[in-house]
């Protein structure tokens, strides 16, 4: 008997808010979280607006002779991996801790500790290197650190996919309990790269907007006036549970995972092929794993970054997989609110698709004024609006040509 995985606990932290709840509320008001960089001066950046996490204090989370030894994006890791455990009401003991796993990614991981961390060298030496230097930046920490403070012994894992990685991480995870080599898994992604070396390197590729003037208005996947992405920060966890045990518990069921598709375009470090075949293998693979036809998805949450490249050619991978279904299905970017929080894009949008599943309401894509040549699809623009959804999509590509893409239906029993 195949063994079912379903989606138990979320947790969110972004510009959004910080919390599930305050992201969710602010999807359905379609409010934007991009604002004017804080975290350094940007002032001579050619793009100086950012999706920063704002009201987090990570005493809330972390003890305070420990938050100097993490950097960001474990502490984002940790608040929303508490998060999605209490929200899933899961409890770690001795007995079943062997039996709960995690794998949190990261595409880029201590970027700001990196960079501080260089600064101190450069001004005073080798002797000036923090000892905590390499466990605060390397990316598996935050996997490391979110089992150590849970207690879970099982799979601890972590993946560097760039924008695919916790998109990875959620479909490894949800094999690895498929497989019988877990019960349950902490997943998903963090990233804390708003640093002035992440901005001015995506900035040097002319990969951002520089619509500075108008931060709220500046991510618009799909709109002909669109201009480059904008880096989000922030985390997103979800719950995975074996069926049987989450029902056994009496766990609150968002959604059940029914397939994983990951493929790699073999194509062009930064760039994607012309119609985006390695994407639509991608979503064939999730779907021909769940053993569906496409016509019963009925959601997409798009990988949708607001760059010239990317929102036509999905658009153009969608039409080839789905065929005229494409056409009656709903497509939406939440990146338009939430920035593209690159590594963590993956599992912040995994949580926001099987929030849509239990509450059957479409997230939209705002700032959608005027479709692009080539993007026709149904982008839900503007605001959120009741629709059911059966089984929906959760797309993610990185750079190196790497796509995942992740099915998910309404529990039914």
């Amino acid at each position: 008997m195949s063994r079912r995985v379903v989606v138990t606990g979320v947790g969110l932290v972004s510009s959004l808010g910080v919390g599930t709840s305050a992201n969710w509320a602010a999807i359905n008001a379609a409010r934007s979280g991009i604002g004017t960089i804080t975290h350094f001066d940007a002032t001579s950046f050619s793009t100086r607006i950012a999706g920063e996490v704002k009201g987090f204090d990570p005493l809330d989370y972390v003890e305070k002779k420990e938050v100097k030894k993490i950097d960001p994006f474990i502490q984002f890791a940790i608040a929303a991996s508490q998060f999605a455990v209490d929200d899933a009401r899961l409890e770690v003991t001795v007995e079943n801790s062997v039996d709960i796993g995690v794998y949190i990614a990261s595409g880029i991981g201590g970027f700001r500790t990196i960079e501080n961390e260089h600064e101190a060298y450069l001004a005073g030496g080798p002797r000036k290197i923090s000892p905590f230097f390499i466990p605060s930046a390397i990316i598996n920490l935050a996997s490391g650190q979110v089992s150590i403070r849970f207690g879970a012994r099982g799979p601890n894992q972590s993946s560097c996919t760039a924008c695919s990685a916790s998109a990875h991480a959620i479909g490894d995870s949800y094999e690895i309990i498929k497989r019988g080599d877990a019960e349950v898994m902490i997943t998903g992604g963090a990233e804390a790269a708003v640093t002035p070396m992440s901005v001015g390197g995506f900035g040097s590729m002319r990969a951002l907007s520089t619509r500075n003037d108008e931060p709220e208005r500046a991510c618009r996947p799909f709109d002909r006036d669109r201009d480059g992405f904008i880096i989000g920060e922030g985390s997103g966890i979800v719950i995975l549970e074996e069926l049987e045990r989450a029902k056994a518990r009496g766990a609150s069921i968002y959604a059940e995972v029914v397939g994983y598709g990951s493929t790699s375009d073999a194509f062009h470090m930064t760039g994607q092929p012309e119609g985006g075949e390695g994407a639509v293998r991608s979503m064939r693979m999730a779907m021909r794993k769940a053993g569906i036809d496409p016509s019963k998805v009925d959601y997409i949450n798009a990988h949708g970054t607001s760059t010239p490249v990317n929102d036509p050619t999905e658009t153009q991978a969608i039409r080839t997989a789905f065929g005229d279904h494409a056409y009656r299905l709903a497509v939406s970017s939440t990146k338009s609110m939430t920035g593209h929080l690159l590594g963590a894009a993956g599992g912040l949008e995994a949580g926001i698709t099987a929030l849509a599943i239990k509450h059957q309401v479409l997230p939209p894509t705002i700032n959608l004024d005027n479709p692009a040549e080539g993007c026709d699809l149904d982008y839900v623009p503007h605001a959120a609006r009741p629709g059911r959804i059966g089984y929906a999509l959760s797309n993610s590509f990185g750079f190196g040509g790497t796509n995942a893409s992740l099915l998910f239906k309404a529990y039914e029993e």
